[in-house]
Order: C-alpha cells, then structure tokens, then sequence
C-alpha cells in the first residue's frame, strides 16, 4: 500500500509562562490510502496538537509532512486552497461543532462557499447535500431542520456529512465517539467503516478507547509525552505489546470474558511535566523495568521480529504479552 501521508520528526514547541512545551518531538508516521491509524496515549501526549499540525493549523518547528508527495506548508494561495478540501475533521463534540443557527443543509453546504468550483448552482448544491445526508443514514428532508432538533448521534452524522462535503482523502477523527451512548458510539462506527469502504477515505482516528480503536483501526500509534513509542499492526501492537507504557494500557482496558484478562499493571507516579520530560526514556520515572541505561541514553527502536513495522522505543521492551514482572 502507497502512503497518502508521511510525518518524518515532526516537532513542535510552544513558549508558555514557565518555559517551553514540547508538544512533539520527533514524530514518525505514514497512513495509507483507505487505512485507519488509531492515535492512542492518555491526556496531554501530543495527539490533538499533531493532528492540529496536520490540518495546517499549527506550523511545525521541525520535520516534515508530505501529503501524496507534497509538503503542504510550502504551497500558496490557490494551490493552498486546493489542497485544504482534502483533508477535514470530524470534532469530538457533536453539539459544540455545529453552528445553532444554520440549518443541517447550509452546514454542509457552507464549505462550498469557499470552494465554489465544486459545485456552481444551488440547484446543484441542494441535491448533493440530500445525497450527503442520505449517504450518512439521514433523511433528505433532515436539510432543513437545524442542529438543536437532531440527537447525539445523529448531530455526528451530520458533522460526518459536513467532512465529506469536500470530498476529502483523510478525515481527522477527534475522539468523534467519546460523547455518544454505546449503542450510538457502534452504528456511528459502523458507518464510518461503510464510508471507507465505499469511498476509500483515510482516517486518523484519536479516541482513549482501546476497544473502539481495535475496532477501527488497521495500524495503531502509541504516544507518550510528545512522542510516539510505539507504533504497528493493530493485532500485533494488541496481541503482542513491545513497549511496557503499551503493555500497561492493554491491561487496563475491559476484557468480555475471564480467559483474557491478564494481570493489571498499576503504573506508579504521576505523568512528568511536557516542560521539564526525564531524560533517556520519558516513561522511565513510571516503568517497572527501568534500569541506569534508561535515564542516560534515548531508547533505541526495537523490531517485533514476528511482524513487519511493528516497533518499540524500548531498553528493555516486553518479551511476551504475559510478562508482567512488576516491582
């Protein structure tokens, strides 16, 4: 599979009262035409402001992005505008996202204000925001009723149907879940697998939900304290966890059945400040297996022989899915 989207030490610094933030440092990824990657790491990691440098609202210090061979940040003017339409987001609050006083139909046609090549009457317009709210499992008729009318889930639906307006080939997925009930959360899911399987759209898909992003996901991404420490397959990084902050996570997401609960790692301490990270390994002031070499060298990145692309930022990366030696 080609990559639409390459991220090579991306990084990203903010001056704050107390000092500087490193947001990110040094990120690596790739995403495929048609393929999810599930961003994953607890609050404050890094992943909003990476997928904000995504969308060209943050400017990197460092590093570089290429969408489909480009660098985004090197184009101008129209050339600029074209590019934008390809890449759009679905928020994580469907009721926060969506202008109170337009109706279903002029927010999803308000994009086309901007991009008036894509479609030059309103005839026109009105026919593709009826195929658009139909394509997400609304009804035509839905054009004119306005957000506040609408529920939870359906107000997601509407602000998928905003993203594809464009006809976009990546969609950043911003926890686009976490406010809706579980059985909203499961048919909007469903329906963003539908779109990609129909349209052959890439998602970057940000959630604190193991279970959804296993879902989801063809490749996943773990990331701590601005960087991403381990990255691969999504079975391979679920079934085989290289990276012990990895290892800790899967143990603590719920399991259905007794048979494949393992034992819990508790993590110890809090999460050091962005302003001031460990040096070495960040996650060494909380693993269980760090060692001298931890805080004076930077991990080196560790290949799971067993499958392809599935690496870890590691000294002392885990052995086996089991191997729970805790302090």
């Amino acid at each position: 599979m080609s990559n639409l989207l390459e991220v090579n030490d991306l990084t990203k610094t903010f001056d704050v009262k107390d000092g500087k933030l490193k947001a990110l440092d040094g990120i690596s990824l790739k995403l495929g035409k048609g393929e999810t990657l599930g961003l994953v790491g607890e609050s404050g990691c890094g992943k909003s402001t990476l997928a904000r440098t995504l969308l060209m609202l943050e400017k990197p210090d460092a590093g570089t992005v290429r969408f489909d061979g480009t660098d985004p940040f090197a184009l101008r003017g129209k050339q600029l505008l074209a590019w934008r339409r390809r890449v759009q987001m679905v928020f994580q609050d469907p009721y926060g996202s969506l202008n109170s006083r337009m109706t279903a139909g002029q927010i999803i046609a308000e994009p086309w204000k901007t991009h008036k090549h894509m479609y030059a009457n309103s005839r026109d317009r009105a026919a593709r925001v009826r195929e658009l709210l139909h394509l997400v499992g609304l009804r035509p008729s839905d054009a004119d009723r306005y957000p506040q009318e609408f529920s939870g889930g359906q107000r997601q639906r509407l602000g998928i149907a905003r993203a594809l307006a464009l006809q976009p080939d990546v969609i950043i997925c911003d926890e686009p879940v976490s406010a809706l009930d579980l059985s909203v959360q499961a048919q909007v899911l469903n329906l963003l697998n539908d779109l990609q399987r129909q349209l052959q759209v890439s998602y970057v898909f940000i959630s604190h939900d193991l279970s959804v992003v296993r879902h989801v996901a063809d490749r996943v991404a773990v990331m701590y304290l601005g960087r991403v420490v381990e990255q691969g397959p999504t079975e391979a990084v679920f079934e085989r966890p290289k990276h012990p902050y990895t290892a800790a996570l899967m143990s603590a997401a719920p399991k259905l059945h007794q048979a494949d609960r393992g034992e819990r790692i508790l993590l110890k301490g809090e999460i050091p400040s962005p302003l001031n990270p460990p040096s070495g390994c960040r996650f060494r002031t909380r693993c269980w297996k760090a060692t001298d070499i931890c805080a004076s060298a930077a991990p080196p990145l560790v290949q799971d022989p067993e499958s392809k692309d599935h690496g870890a930022e590691c000294h002392h990366p885990m052995e086996s899915p089991r191997q729970l030696a805790l302090a």
